[in-house]
């Protein structure tokens, strides 16, 4: 018994043999255990319990949701460098081509559903109640669920790398490879259940936020007055209402084909594998726009920030960031236009492709107009803007060319393709994320990110990009497709290949800059002793101390304008009386609850059984999800109300602080 027990544990459960990997097993357990050592050394298991496993706070989970897109990007980033340094030189044995195609396969799936979501949705979280003057979201326990589903859907994914066998059939595993026939594997079940899970929050996460907006707005903020991040949140947040459900039944039919024999993808079996591509396409196209969709919110509030000027065309941009989520759920075919749909279909996903291009330039021009004879200063969050610009005009232009259908004969598959989709997702999402985490950072902690040490990482970043993808355009055009792990010395790729390779170094360097640069602003912090961190504020978050306390505003602000900040510092600069304070009453506040963490850890064990397909683990799993489920059902006590006193001795406080 023991001796089969162990066979299991070494030869099927724990992935063995690989040195990489190896060294990823011993450097978990060990992170573990120091964590765990630390909390009880410092004894704050307790605090941690109270103050974050059990949290409603928007802005606490915003916090949660940045530092597990942080741990994301390290982790997707080593594969990207790992699968650089097998592409490196021709024929090069460093990945096996197994371990290649995991790799590739993880790193995109990370990078998207892990990475860019949860940092999208850590900038909702810490943003959107300030700028909208709510004192959280509608449904605060939702939040801490969508959170926690999230985070145990990414660790059961994740874990597959060292248990089990990691998915290896793409980061959109098409049929027939991501079928028991091509993966016979545990890794593709590990991608199935994983993706679910954290599907389940995102799909929560965009019905909170749409009616966060649309019902919790401050007394007298019409719709047309909303910051423009607010309004591309709201875009993007109905995107995923419409686009999510189609990814969890896409999975779901997937799951039926692999667990009880179904045959939905299966040609062999009277199924259609382009079944497949077509939905799971007209989920993915729109969630590129989903994600790129707040970083221009992003864009338009710092823009208007630091060139101290009110956004140009207010009413264009919103009709643009609106036009853009509609017109996503329109132009997934472009992703096969060789499949042989025939002309006219070709023709009309074309056409869409090309006319979604319209109100993209449409805010491009806006941000300029915005800048122009602006007063402008040249900040961290401002050069990341700045740098998004060209780079994301490049994406766009080759953009346009991939939805020429002819011309994407001879582009498809090839790492034309893979340098466009790079130069959008990094050029615009993650400098749009890094822009808002640089402008949002004191609002969160209270202290500016050092200076020096953040230009150094933005140059890096910017270099490296360039000296990454540049090639790749060159690379597609030569011939080069992707997913290969290797290629011969007479193809001629070698040399565009390294200089590639070496740029993908450069922005991990840059990463580890953005490390150093946290961890030396919290050693040398220098805490900000105005609310208005950068003296240029225009929405509401800028009007209350920094950290916000617990209910972000003792009396709820009235608004007129989009900026309704500055135009209130403005009165009072110009000699305008204070308005008068309307008395504080009692604030009424959601309870902390354990209960979402305890029913997201009841999912991972229900994932973790179906993967193994473990009757007798995924049974408890479920009956844990329902009786949580059922306790939160009789759960009464689940609100409270901050007292008078309590709220004078806090504001005092932080006026003592300011």
């Amino acid at each position: 018994m023991f001796k089969d027990f162990m066979d299991f544990m070494l030869n099927d459960f724990f992935i063995t043999g690989d040195p990489l990997i190896l060294g990823a097993q011993v450097s978990i357990g060990l992170s573990m255990v120091a964590i765990v050592i630390a909390l009880t050394y410092f004894k704050k298991w307790r605090w941690l319990w109270t103050e974050w496993l059990t949290t409603v706070d928007h802005k606490k989970i915003g916090i949660m949701y940045v530092i597990a897109a942080l741990l994301m990007l390290f982790r997707g980033g080593v594969d990207a460098l790992l699968i650089r340094t097998q592409l490196a030189l021709p024929n090069l044995e460093f990945l096996h081509a197994g371990h290649y195609n995991a790799i590739f396969t993880t790193h995109g799936v990370i990078m998207i559903l892990f990475m860019a979501m949860p940092l999208m949705f850590g900038l909702f979280n810490i943003v959107v109640p300030l700028q909208i003057g709510a004192r959280d979201v509608a449904y605060p326990y939702l939040n801490s669920l969508s959170f926690w589903l999230f985070f145990f859907g990414a660790m059961l994914f994740n874990v597959s790398f060292v248990i089990g066998g990691s998915p290896d059939a793409g980061w959109l595993a098409y049929p027939p490879l991501s079928e028991l026939s091509g993966s016979p594997g545990l890794g593709q079940d590990f991608y199935i259940w994983g993706i679910q899970i954290s599907g389940i929050g995102s799909l929560a996460s965009g019905i909170n936020f749409v009616v966060t907006i649309l019902k919790m707005r401050a007394p007298g903020m019409k719709l047309m007055q909303m910051p423009m991040f607010t309004w591309s949140v709201l875009s993007s947040s109905i995107t995923i209402m419409f686009a999510f459900p189609i990814l969890t039944v896409t999975l779901f039919l997937l799951f039926i084909d692999r667990y009880l024999g179904a045959h939905f993808f299966t040609l062999d079996g009277g199924g259609n594998p382009m079944m497949y591509i077509n939905l799971i396409w007209m989920w993915g196209h729109p969630e590129v726009y989903i994600v790129i969709l707040p970083a221009f919110g992003v864009f338009s509030d710092v823009v208007s920030t630091f060139s101290k000027k009110k956004l140009f065309g207010y009413k264009s941009m919103v009709f643009a960031l609106m036009s853009i989520s509609f017109f996503s759920f329109f132009t997934w075919a472009h992703h096969f236009f060789t499949m042989g749909s025939g002309a006219d279909v070709n023709a009309f996903f074309a056409i869409t492709t090309m006319l979604i291009a319209i109100p993209t330039g449409v805010k491009v021009f806006n941000w300029l107009f915005t800048m122009f004879r602006g007063r402008i200063t040249f900040t961290q969050p401002m050069l990341w803007t700045l740098a998004f610009i060209p780079c994301f005009v490049v994406g766009g232009m080759t953009g346009v060319m991939l939805s020429v259908a002819p011309a994407d004969f001879q582009f498809h598959n090839s790492y034309f393709l893979i340098a466009h989709f790079h130069q959008v997702l990094i050029g615009g999402v993650v400098f749009g994320y890094f822009a808002g985490l640089y402008y949002w950072w004191p609002k969160m902690f209270g202290f500016k990110l050092h200076d020096g040490l953040g230009k150094w990482a933005f140059w890096l970043w910017n270099i490296g990009f360039y000296v990454c993808f540049m090639p790749q355009y060159a690379l597609g055009l030569m011939g080069m497709t992707r997913r290969f792990n290797e290629y011969n010395f007479d193809m001629g790729w070698q040399p565009l290949n390294v200089v590639s390779t070496i740029g993908a170094f450069i922005m991990g360097l840059a990463f580890i800059f953005q490390v150093w640069q946290i961890a030396h602003s919290i050693k040398f912090l220098k805490k900000e002793k105005s609310g208005d961190a950068w003296g240029d504020g225009r929405t509401l978050e800028w009007s209350i101390p920094s950290p916000a306390p617990m209910y972000n505003f003792a009396r709820l602000p009235e608004v007129s304008s989009s900026d309704a900040w500055w135009e209130e510092k403005q009165r009072l600069a110009n000699g305008g009386e204070p308005k008068p304070l309307a008395p504080l009453e009692p604030i009424h506040m959601p309870r902390n609850s354990g209960i979402p963490f305890i029913m997201s850890v009841f999912f991972f064990i229900a994932g973790f059984g179906f993967v193994w397909h473990w009757t007798w683990m995924l049974v408890p799993g479920l009956i844990g999800v329902g009786c949580c489920l059922l306790a939160r059902s009789f759960d009464y006590d689940t609100d409270y109300y901050i007292p008078v006193d309590e709220i004078e001795r806090t504001e005092a406080a932080l006026k003592g602080v300011r």
